[in-house]
């Protein structure tokens, strides 16, 4: 079994191969049985939750554990440790043992440009970033390979990490501004992605303009949500999948629950997106939104695309 080191992970995870891997991975066919979700309390802060994420083909079984741990942030470690291991579907044997963490990030930003590139304006311009954690870390780099953004603004709570997260974007190449008006911002971003595990809705429905694209990937739990009722009344909404996206993430769950909107109104998953059973954004003044809580699959071809290549 292969035990890929921590430092090739990035480098082997590509964001234009990474979104091909997922595009084709989604056509493809595969089982994915429902994660399972366990929460449990810690002495102080949120609950932490424990993710088990199984998913197999006819050659590959994946399985990722994930701890997401929210009150990590305020001791200045990650909030998400995850693990992945790889294994041969028909004989069971392990094939690949690999940290989760890097390869969790990237696959839900690609994921959501992976959806943008159906759902966001082909002349989209300005994009704006909600978050600094690890996974918002990805965004700008996984969105700018879907379409040609003129300006990256980000905004978070804390300055001091804004203002670093800020200049390891420029340091990559990505002139990219901090902004401290959240709905100025807003109300002129073309593309609004965001990645917060917020219990208050901080995205307001009352500053989205017409053709913007909301991409909403923070929420985890059912008590969570980054959007208020207005913004999700007033969107066109498309979800990694139903089954997760409307029961596991207050961002559907709660104004379903208020008959804000039900069930039916949501237009498509990302595989009826690929596989062209819908079109995805029908007009520039359709305001669309894309709600993600993550899947197995999604990891699999991560770790199919660091696992082959690192086996070279």
């Amino acid at each position: 079994m292969l035990l890929i080191p921590d430092d090739k992970i990035a480098g082997l995870l590509d964001y234009k191969k990474l979104i091909k891997s997922l595009r084709e991975i989604f056509q493809s066919d595969y089982t994915m049985p429902l994660r399972h979700h366990h929460f449990y309390k810690r002495t102080e802060g949120d609950d932490n939750t424990l993710i088990l994420m199984p998913v197999w083909n006819n050659q590959y079984l994946g399985m990722k554990q994930v701890i997401v741990a929210p009150a990590n942030a305020n001791e200045n470690i990650p909030s998400i440790f995850a693990q992945y291991i790889l294994s041969n579907a028909k004989t069971g044997e392990p094939l690949a043992m690999m940290n989760a963490t890097e390869i969790t990030a990237r696959r839900t930003a690609c994921t959501s440009a992976l959806a943008a590139s159906y759902l966001c304006r082909e002349d989209a311009e300005n994009l704006l970033i909600i978050g600094g954690g690890k996974v918002a870390q990805h965004l700008a780099q996984a969105h700018m390979a879907v379409r040609d953004f003129k300006k990256v603004s980000v905004w978070m709570r804390n300055p001091a990490k804004m203002e670093a997260f800020i200049e390891g974007l420029n340091e990559q190449g990505i002139s990219a501004e901090a902004v401290t008006n959240l709905e100025e911002t807003a109300q002129q971003a073309d593309l609004i992605t965001s990645a917060t595990p917020t219990k208050i809705p901080i995205i307001k429905g009352e500053w989205i303009k017409q053709g913007t694209h909301l991409d909403l990937m923070g929420s985890y739990k059912p008590d969570t949500r980054e959007t208020d009722d207005e913004a999700i009344r007033k969107s066109s909404i498309f979800v990694d999948s139903r089954a997760g996206a409307l029961h596991e993430s207050g961002e559907l769950a709660l104004p379903i629950a208020k008959g804000t909107i039900t069930e039916n109104d949501v237009k498509a998953d990302i595989v009826e997106l690929i596989k062209g059973d819908h079109p995805g954004r029908t007009s520039n003044k359709e305001v669309t939104l894309f709600k993600s809580v993550g899947l197995a699959i999604e990891d699999l071809a991560a770790a199919l695309l660091i696992y082959k290549s690192y086996s070279k």
